[in-house]
């Protein structure tokens, strides 16, 4: 299977939902201006490669969360899979 950007924004969808994170990178407030949504997970591309990043503050910082910097789609895809499942498992222990 290929893996596309619309694949991969599709991921990341599903994993700030998960988590109970805004979609959105960033949302107006009061007076009009752009603030991030901290903890939101976003795809980043650079160097023909993409990394999954996360919201640091409200003022656009980022995190690496893999910390292994631009990858091919393929990598990165099987990484925030094996991040899901981690999720989803940690969840399930919490519930039983």
């Amino acid at each position: 299977m290929r893996i596309t950007n619309a694949h991969l924004e599709a991921q990341v969808n599903r994993l700030n939902t998960m988590t109970g994170q805004d979609v959105a990178r960033y949302h107006k407030n009061n007076l009009g201006k752009l603030v991030g949504n901290v903890g939101n997970y976003s795809i980043s591309r650079a160097y023909g490669g993409v990394s999954l990043h996360q919201m640091a503050n409200e003022f656009g910082g980022i995190y690496d969360v893999f910390r292994c910097g631009y990858e091919s789609k393929r990598e990165l895809n099987s990484r925030i899979e094996a991040f899901m499942l981690g999720i989803e498992l940690e969840v399930l222990d919490n519930a039983s």
